[in-house]
Parts: C-alpha cells; sequence; structure tokens
C-alpha cells in the first residue's frame, strides 16, 4: 500500500513539473492528511459533527441539507457555529426542524482544493413544548423566543454571537424609538439596554459559545453580578432565545437576571459559581422557557445556607406562564423558589428536571398554581415539593428515590413533626398522582394509608388522588389558613395533555439522558449515594473542580 502513494505522489509531482515548464508558475500539488469524521449526532432541534483537523487545511465550510435531498439543498451553517478544539474541530448546526439531516465537512486546502466528508443520517428530534409556557390561557401563547414552534427561526430573526472575547464588541442595530431610528450597539450589555426602550420586538437569537467569563463580560452585567434582559413594562414581548452552542457554552461567574419579559426562551447553558440566583425570573414575566440547562454551584452567600448559592432558578415577582423543564440540577442547595412576596395566583411547570443531590424547593412554592411532573428527584437531602401560602400544586408521574420528606404543606403533616420548614407561613395543598416513591423518611396522606404512616384527614402532606382527573373535595383544608386545593389542573389549560406525560417507570432513563445540556455537557461528575444521599453539606470536591473548570476550546470559526 506504501509503494501505490509513493507512486501516486511522483505522479503529481511530474505533473506540477510540467506545469512549472509550461506556464513558468510552480504549482505545489495539495496534500491532505485525510479529513475523517470522529463523531456526530442529532440532539433537540440541532445535530453537529466532530473531525479530525486536515494538516495542511487552511479554512473548514460546513453545510446541511435533509437526508434524501440532492445536493444542491446544502445550507452553509454560520462560521461562528465551527470551533477548534486540540484535537478535533467541532460543528453545531441550530434551529432545525424536527427530521433528518446529513452534514458535510468541507476542508478547504492550498490553491484552494477542497476535501469533504459526509455525515451518515443523523436524527434530530423535537424539543418537549409544553407546560404553562405554551397554554392557551396565556398571553403569547409560547415560550419559544426567536424560534417557531416547530424549532426553526423566525422570519427576520437577528443572531448575535457572545464569546469570551467578543461579550464586549459584538455589535447590534437596534430600533430605539417610534419613527423606526436605529442605533447601533456594542456589547451584548449595551444591545440589551437599546431593547429595554421597547420599539425593537424583532426575534433575537443570543448564542453563547465556550467558556465565557464573568472577568470577559466586565460592564456588560449589572452591579450585582447579572445579565440583565429587561422588558420597558411588565411581561413586554422580547420575542428572545439566549442559548448555548455545542455542550460546552458556559456563564461562568455570572448569573441570568429576567424582569418584565414575555416570550424569552434559556436553553442549553452551563450557570456556574453565579452571585446570587443562578437564574432569576424576577419581576413581571410570561411565557418563559427555561430548559436543557446545567446548574451548578453558584458562589457562597452570606447566609449559613448559601455556601453553594443562592436559589439556582427561581420565579417570583409575578412572573407567570413559566416552564422550567430539563434541567440538571448539580447539587443545588435551594432549587427553585416559586414566589417570594407574591399575592396573586400565577402558572408554572417542572417537568423533566434531575434534582442531582439537591436538597430542598423542588420547588418551594407561595401562592402559585404549579404542575410538577416527571422529574426526578435523586438523592435530596431535605425535601422535595414545598407548598405554602395557599399554593396548590399537582404533583403527578415523578420519581423520588431517597428523597427524605417527597411533599410537604407549612405547619401539618410531616413539618409539623419538627421545627416547622416554612417560616411559619400558612400551608398550601398537594395533589398527588401516580408517583413512585422509594426511601422516604415520612409521607402523610390525607386519604391513604400508601404513605409513611396512616392517613390523616387534618393533618397531611398531600392528597393522593386515584385518577389523574380526580377533583380534591374542598373538605380537605390546610390547618394554618384553611386553604383548599383550587383543582386548577382540572379547570384550566395547563398546557400538557394526557399524552404529553411520560410513564413514570421511564422517568429515571429519560430524564437522566436528556436533561442538561447537549450529551450531557462537558462537565462530568458522578455522585456517591451512599454519602450524598443524605448529606447537605457543600461537596467540597465537586466545588474544586467547578473552580478549576477550564473551556477547552481554543477557537471560533472555521479558519
Amino acid at each position: 500500500m506504501k509503494d501505490k502513494w509513493k507512486i501516486v505522489i511522483k505522479k503529481l509531482l511530474f505533473f506540477s513539473l510540467m506545469l512549472t515548464m509550461v506556464t513558468g508558475t510552480y504549482i505545489l500539488p495539495a496534500y491532505a492528511a485525510g479529513i475523517s469524521l470522529t463523531e456526530s449526532g442529532g440532539w433537540f432541534e440541532s445535530a453537529y459533527i466532530k473531525w479530525n483537523p486536515v494538516s495542511n487545511a487552511v479554512a473548514y465550510n460546513v453545510y446541511i441539507k435533509p437526508t434524501g435531498a440532492d445536493d444542491s439543498a446544502y445550507v452553509q451553517i454560520d462560521n461562528e457555529l465551527i470551533r477548534k478544539y486540540s484535537t478535533y474541530w467541532r460543528a453545531d448546526a441550530v434551529g432545525l426542524a424536527p427530521g433528518q439531516y446529513v452534514m458535510k465537512a468541507e476542508a478547504i486546502l492550498p490553491n484552494n482544493a477542497k476535501e469533504s466528508i459526509v455525515s451518515s443520517a443523523l436524527t434530530v428530534s423535537a424539543n418537549d413544548r409544553t407546560g404553562f409556557a405554551f397554554s392557551g390561557d396565556s398571553q403569547y401563547k409560547s415560550g419559544s423566543g426567536a424560534y417557531r414552534d416547530n424549532g426553526i427561526l423566525k422570519d427576520n430573526a437577528q443572531v448575535i454571537y457572545v464569546t469570551s472575547d467578543t461579550a464586549k464588541t459584538v455589535t447590534l442595530d437596534v430600533i430605539v424609538n417610534s419613527s423606526g431610528k436605529k442605533q447601533t450597539g456594542t456589547g451584548i450589555g449595551e444591545i440589551l439596554k437599546l431593547r429595554q426602550k421597547g420599539y425593537d420586538t424583532t426575534p433575537l437569537a443570543i448564542r453563547f459559545i465556550g467558556q465565557v467569563t464573568d472577568s470577559s463580560m466586565a460592564l456588560e452585567l449589572n452591579s450585582n453580578g447579572y445579565l440583565e434582559v429587561k422588558g420597558k413594562t411588565s411581561y413586554k414581548e422580547m420575542n428572545m432565545t439566549l442559548e448555548g452552542i455545542g455542550d460546552d457554552a458556559t456563564a461562568y461567574g455570572w448569573g441570568f437576571l429576567i424582569r418584565n419579559c414575555g416570550n424569552l426562551e434559556i436553553r442549553n447553558l452551563g450557570v456556574m459559581l453565579f452571585p446570587d440566583d443562578g437564574i432569576s425570573l424576577d419581576t413581571a414575566n410570561c411565557n418563559v422557557w427555561v430548559h436543557n440547562n446545567d446548574i451548578f454551584y453558584g458562589s457562597a452567600g452570606s447566609d449559613a445556607d448559601q455556601a453553594k448559592g443562592d436559589g439556582s432558578a427561581d420565579v417570583k415577582s409575578g412572573s407567570t406562564y413559566v416552564t422550567l423543564s430539563y434541567n440538571h440540577f448539580w447539587d443545588s442547595g435551594k432549587c427553585s423558589l416559586c414566589g417570594m412576596k407574591d399575592t396573586a395566583e400565577f402558572f408554572v411547570t417542572y417537568h423533566h428536571n434531575w434534582y442531582d443531590h439537591s436538597d430542598s424547593r423542588h420547588p418551594r412554592i407561595r401562592t402559585a398554581s404549579v404542575h410538577i411532573y416527571n422529574n426526578f428527584f435523586d438523592g435530596n437531602a431535605k425535601y422535595g415539593v414545598g407548598v405554602t401560602k395557599g399554593s396548590s400544586a399537582f404533583v403527578e408521574a415523578n420519581y423520588f428515590r431517597h428523597c427524605k420528606y417527597p411533599m410537604m404543606s407549612s405547619l401539618q403533616g410531616t413539618d409539623a413533626l419538627g421545627e416547622g420548614t416554612f417560616s411559619g407561613e400558612d400551608g398550601g395543598m398537594i395533589k398527588a398522582f401516580d408517583n413512585i416513591i422509594e426511601n422516604a423518611s415520612s409521607l402523610i396522606y390525607a386519604n391513604s394509608n400508601e404513605g409513611t404512616a396512616k392517613k390523616d384527614a387534618v393533618s397531611f402532606d398531600a392528597y393522593l388522588a386515584t385518577a389523574r382527573n380526580e377533583t380534591v373535595p374542598d373538605f380537605y383544608k390546610t390547618i394554618a389558613g384553611g386553604f383548599a386545593y383550587n383543582n386548577f389542573d382540572t379547570s384550566k389549560d395547563i398546557g400538557v395533555s394526557l399524552s404529553d406525560i411520560d410513564s413514570v417507570n421511564n422517568v429515571e432513563r429519560i430524564v437522566t439522558t436528556s436533561a442538561g445540556r447537549l450529551n450531557q455537557g462537558d462537565f462530568t461528575w458522578k455522585f456517591d449515594n451512599a454519602v450524598d444521599d443524605a448529606s447537605y453539606n457543600l461537596n467540597t470536591a465537586l466545588m474544586s473542580k467547578i473552580r478549576s473548570y477550564s473551556t477547552q476550546l481554543i477557537s471560533v470559526g472555521g479558519k
């Protein structure tokens, strides 16, 4: 075989010499080590390929087309979606409708010669657009942001790319007055401030690439260390998606503060060492969809219970019609506050989240009506769902594995056995249906002996339904406050139908393979159930690894 290649090379050199004699120009023949794919795959409305570097390539282009279409259907992806790593190149195509695709990587060689390779068929799946962010009763009917509900960008959508190198220099022309005048914003912070004026509702996808650090975001964040996404007035239409590209997009040392936003999506991002809350839906937001994120430890706060940071993903102050789904919470201390000073009913869905050894607040609810289904509660040292202040929660088809107190209502049932967990607030009501519960320390039902103790119609944690559409009788009330379950799940469009609910027996498999960033992200860690199930202390080894995390990305773009 080696002799054969020697003959080929000699012929190429002879051909080059003949051209030199005829034209007077020496042409060096282009040689490539050979482009070869090392990995490829489809994910939720995206696909990717990796390939070995070609030794003398001067650039790469990448294309995608539906399987079976002819080559004229190839569409070239943005140059920023092509990235160089230490031992390979990678490209991600995003904004794809579900279906089968092939991707082509093309190496540009000296003298404009080209060498390419095509992937096998890649299956692209649809994102799971369910829950209150997609309720027909909501203001915008969707939380898909810059995308249509079929996964592709909306017409005339704008796209910008934010890296550690471009966070301060990225530009975008933004409409800033009623006559359509545009102003160029420079830096992601200024772009968002110009959008805050409220005149520009053009769909906008903000794509984060690699590890974007707090130092690279200096002056782009507010004084508390947040990237602030804010509408002009309550529930203002934003049509915006904040998304990570690939498996390693990470907000490192900062968090997201969301205010007055309507139709906003946050997806496929890692959030590490955030200052207070990781993702805070702070004030008057609606149709917000937070999904497929990896949320790690925040920076230690001043209070004793903030060693792991404060809230990982909070929903409060009039934020409503929100869905949090397929997020991976890594040992969060206080996972999700749902309602703070709220006094009016609001609506939130939590589904297919992986509460991976996180301690509490899955969620901790005040006032709201909340649907909690198909989540994996995985070794939770304090409690699962907590309800207070007249809230109602429908807890359906979840898997509670060694969650100490799966469901609690303030000042009654399990909470009344100890010192109390919820600051002495009035209680809330839980309707439970079709959950798997293993190794719980205490669970008291109002109407069933299937818990850890005999049923108690007065001091209970939850009502156990025998059918999904069963209504809870109003004579079951909280001890503190006298609240009955409001049966929102049978009287309101909750954005979920029976066919959307996965079998509880499949929840662990589905969640542990689908929650978090693409292909589980680039951060690996395995908890020790024998230790971590019951511990709510900071895992010092995990924190050390988070603090030492560094991107493997070398450069962005095909050159």
